[in-house]
């Protein structure tokens, strides 16, 4: 059934760009060992996407924002926040309508990380926690022992934990965020909610057999324009799986909102299925009400 076009849409990755959007991708870079990537890439796995999105020179790249979600109907959207990115703060107190947070986090930090999960929980009403672990340095896998203050700690907030998984876009080793790993995980942390980022590819199969194995185990399509939309993973949403899998985009740093939402109306999802992905499953894992 086509997508409907009257249901308000909650975003679960977008962010606010700028002039100078490298300072996204600077904690990675030791690990970057091509020179393509290291020199030449405006974005780490720019070699995946056709048209990165270009917003040009803005005078207030805040209220740009709000017009392409307007454009797209786009009610809410989520922010990755920290203690240097300033205009992510000012997106949250000019539009806390508009804008929840969510912050990415190092293990590698011990009990720091732990304090800081709760200073800016505090101060920002972080909704989730995000991880990447093949971007960190050194790399942490989702099942070692340094991840599991963090894990104790989103169980006490009541907050999910948002991993990157499957093979990583940018050229790093691919072991430490393998959806196997989650297994344990969700196993040993049955409180703990973790919706899983970029896919899961080449092991979407084993993401769906998971998510129907644990309760505590979601599904998001971040970084992927819909007509890439895992099969896999389609199939299960239309299935047992609707209460699984949700919305989230790119913008701005791999897709455009426009080609995210040219595409979506040919994903074939049930009827019933499209206001659970758009919004619902948001609405109720992320606790947005």
């Amino acid at each position: 059934m086509a997508m409907p076009n009257d249901i308000k849409v909650i975003d679960l990755m977008l962010s606010v760009p700028g002039e100078d959007n490298s300072q996204w991708y600077e904690f990675m870079k030791p690990l970057l060992m091509d020179e393509e990537s290291r020199t030449m890439f405006k974005m780490p796995a720019q070699y995946m996407f056709k048209d990165i999105p270009e917003s040009g020179k803005k005078e207030d790249y805040i209220a740009y924002t709000i017009e392409q979600m307007d454009k797209h109907n786009i009610e809410r959207a989520m922010l990755g926040i920290d203690d240097h990115n300033v205009i992510a703060q000012e997106a949250l107190a000019r539009h806390p309508d508009r804008f929840f947070a969510s912050l990415e986090v190092n293990p590698n930090n011990g009990m720091d990380e732990v304090r800081k999960i709760v200073r800016l929980h505090q101060t920002y009403g972080i909704k989730a926690i995000t991880g990447f672990a093949s971007g960190l340095c050194p790399q942490v896998p989702y099942d070692d022992k340094k991840w599991y203050p963090i894990y104790a700690k989103c169980v006490e907030l009541d907050i999910p934990f948002c991993p990157c998984v499957g093979v990583p876009g940018p050229r790093l080793p691919m072991a430490p965020q393998k959806v196997e790993l989650l297994d344990e995980v969700c196993w040993f942390f049955p409180e703990l909610k973790v919706v899983m980022r970029h896919g899961a590819e080449p092991w979407e199969k084993l993401a769906w057999k998971l998510m129907l194995k644990y309760p505590n185990l979601y599904y998001m399509t971040s970084a992927f324009a819909p007509k890439h939309y895992p099969e896999e993973i389609v199939k299960f949403a239309n299935s047992r799986g609707a209460d699984k899998v949700m919305y989230a985009g790119y913008f701005p740093m791999g897709l455009s909102l426009d080609r995210i939402f040219k595409d979506m109306p040919n994903v074939p999802f049930k009827g019933e299925v499209w206001p659970k992905f758009l919004r619902d499953n948001a609405r109720r894992v992320f606790k947005l009400d």
